[in-house]
């Protein structure tokens, strides 16, 4: 039997992301053979039979359409001889009450697991939406990637598209309805389609009659050997979120195809510029599938392998006579919430754009970097399969406007006038050394913060003499213990009290600007200079920790850091940022606020200056002290304040010990 792609609605192509059952293996009625997925939505393709699948007609990454052949299954004997049967004719079945009873239970269990809620999708950092239209009605048959509803919140507007084919059962929300995400928009049932899908390519029913007006036997009145043997569940292994980072690589896979695998043990290893990440199973079972390999660059939802849980679903899925219900469910990984069937791909903030009046394909990652750097997706041209918007493209469109004279009618300052291009080789030899990846995040972080917060800068030196004598008088017990004692936990310290006492520089502005996120932990980030540019490694809890245990968590960061060795949890959850040129010079500078923090501290390199102490000008070493701060939260008094606070401490250390 031909096994064929089910109607896809207004979609003209999709692409097959998976292979599910292995060619020679028995499959039932139900049973997954492939996933498909559009620009919006991904889809299951069942069997329609019971049987052997024969062969796969396509191949991981074809584009297939409606109707396009994907396999051939063998019918198992008795639904062979079923199909023969339609052109002999044959006797009235008498149907016992026992087979009646059977089938009705099967019947139940099949509706049971046919009705799927559809839920509000990953809404990203929008907490509640609105619902501004709903486009079906209880009683429509729709298609896979039907518009159901459309989503609106202050920014933006979003739809929801059907992932599945059938017949609305409800709709549980009305005009006006605030929404999160994860809520219950209304239920579908994809019995029906599934079972028109069957009838069109010819399988017998319970309602079928032979050419002398007689029904033939029903199909299915048993549940199947795998229905007996209990459910199995295939999830999918992703790729974490990874903060700010778009892409890693990946550097080994420590599994593979058809290993048992335990929660915990290392699937792979991935890196980024910053630092590496193991990736462990969540789960018990056996791999099916590997889906990367070495070198590969992956981002955050990245595929990384398939795993089944073996009997996992048995308990579950019984029903009350006893019969199990049938096939293989697709799942997600432990970490996301499991479903009936995969979640649509939500349109996130950037989502629908309205004024272009045309949809917007593009994945998560590229929706991300367009936010980062303010390109509306609406006005990208996409390079990719069928029209979608890769990064390379909202790159490319934001290196245009940048260079393209600016013709609007809005006042001269109200854009950003673009660097005029040179030609530089005119005026001698030059060579042109390509930036790192750190470098190049580094310049985009920097570029963000400086147009998007306002700066200001304070100015202060710090009395450290007496800091400096302690300082030398415990640098060789420091030593003994494998710490170099430098002035920088002293200044650390200094700043977890000084923050004690002015909580609002260790706070965040919140992303509508209507409030101020004070927190109530202290992790200190310290600029680190490596060879392919400055990282900031964060020293989370700093304010519960001495000065030897500062200088040496100080010391394993930047080791780290030197050595591309850093993990995610290490760059993140900074509150303030401490940026110390050391003995490298300077008398300030104005250092660059690490959004979302509302501070930053520079230091500079001390110098012995006289200072008038009351009868005479002394010789005292003076640390030169750069605060820059944002002006929308932190005002002249706050830095002036918090600056005196912070020279008070570090002219006189055995305040630290209060």
């Amino acid at each position: 039997m031909d096994i064929l792609i089910p109607s896809l609605g207004d979609i003209d192509e999709v692409e097959v992301i998976e292979l599910c059952i292995e060619p020679g293996a028995a499959v039932a009625t139900g049973d997954t053979l492939i996933v498909i997925e559009s620009d919006k939505a991904s889809m299951d393709v069942p069997a329609t039979c019971d049987g052997i699948l024969q062969a796969y007609t396509v191949q991981l990454g074809d584009l297939v359409s409606e109707g396009t052949l994907i396999a051939t299954v063998t019918p198992d004997a008795g639904e062979a001889d079923l199909l023969a049967s339609e052109d002999v004719p044959v006797a009235a079945a008498t149907t016992t009450a026992a087979e009646t009873e059977s089938a009705a239970a099967e019947s139940q269990a099949t509706e049971a697991v046919s009705k799927i809620d559809i839920l509000v999708p990953d809404l990203g950092d929008i907490e509640d939406v609105e619902v501004i239209e709903v486009a079906v009605a209880a009683g429509d048959r729709i298609s896979f990637d039907t518009l159901l509803v459309v989503l609106e919140s202050d920014k933006a507007s979003m739809e929801v598209p059907a992932g599945n084919a059938g017949t609305i059962v409800e709709i549980s929300v009305v005009l006006g309805d605030q929404l999160g995400e994860g809520a219950i928009i209304g239920k579908l049932d994809t019995a029906s389609i599934q079972g028109a899908d069957s009838a069109a390519a010819g399988e017998p029913t319970s309602q079928q009659s032979d050419d002398t007006g007689n029904p033939s036997a029903a199909k299915g009145s048993e549940p199947s050997e795998q229905a007996r043997s209990g459910g199995q569940q295939v999830v999918q292994i992703s790729v974490p979120d990874l903060g700010d980072i778009e892409e890693v690589e990946v550097i080994e896979v420590a599994a593979t195809a058809g290993s048992q695998v335990a929660p915990g043990d290392l699937l792979v290893v991935l890196e980024s510029d910053k630092a590496s990440m193991e990736i462990p199973a969540e789960v018990t079972g056996v791999l099916l599938e590997v889906n990367v390999a070495v070198g590969d660059q992956v981002s955050a939802g990245s595929l990384l392998a398939t795993a089944r849980i073996e009997g996992s679903l048995q308990d579950d899925a019984m029903t009350e006579d006893g019969s199990s219900v049938e096939g293989e469910t697709l799942a997600t990984a432990p970490s996301q919430p499991a479903a009936a069937m995969p979640e649509p791909a939500p349109e996130d903030k950037m989502g629908r754009a309205a004024a272009a009046g045309r949809q917007v394909y593009a994945g998560p990652a590229t929706r991300r970097l367009a936010r980062e750097i303010g390109v509306p997706l609406e006005q990208v041209e996409g390079s990719g399969n069928r029209g979608r918007v890769t990064k390379d493209d909202v790159k490319a469109w934001a290196k245009a406007r940048i260079n393209q004279p600016v013709t609007t009618s809005a006042p001269v300052n109200s854009t950003i006038p673009p660097v005029p291009v040179v030609d530089f080789a005119k005026f001698g030899d030059v060579e042109e050394q390509p930036l790192s990846r750190i470098q190049k995040q580094v310049a985009l972080n920097m570029q963000r913060s400086w147009l998007n917060i306002p700066h200001v800068t304070q100015h202060a030196n710090a009395d450290i003499e007496d800091l400096e004598s302690f300082r030398q008088s415990i640098k060789a017990e420091a030593q003994n213990q494998g710490i170099r004692l430098s002035p920088l936990p002293f200044i650390i310290k200094a700043v977890c009290q000084t923050l004690a006492a002015h909580p609002k520089l260790n706070g965040s502005l919140s992303p509508d600007g209507e409030n101020l996120v004070v927190k109530h932990y202290t992790n200190i980030g310290i600029a680190v200079d490596t060879p392919d540019g400055l990282v900031v490694p964060v020293i989370r809890g700093a304010d519960q920790l001495g000065i030897l245990a500062l200088a040496g968590k100080a010391q394993e960061l930047a080791e780290k850091a030197r050595s591309k060795k850093l993990a995610l949890d290490d760059l993140s959850g900074g509150t303030f940022t401490v940026s110390s040129l050391g003995n490298i010079g300077g008398t300030g500078f104005t250092p660059i606020i690490n959004a979302p923090e509302v501070a930053i501290l520079g230091v500079g390199k001390s110098v012995v200056q006289p200072i008038w102490q009351g009868g005479a000008f002394e010789p005292r070493l003076q640390l030169p002290l750069s605060l820059s701060y944002d002006h929308r939260v932190i005002n002249g008094v706050d830095g002036g304040n918090f600056m005196a606070t912070l020279t008070a401490l570090l002219a006189d250390i055995r305040r630290l010990a209060l």
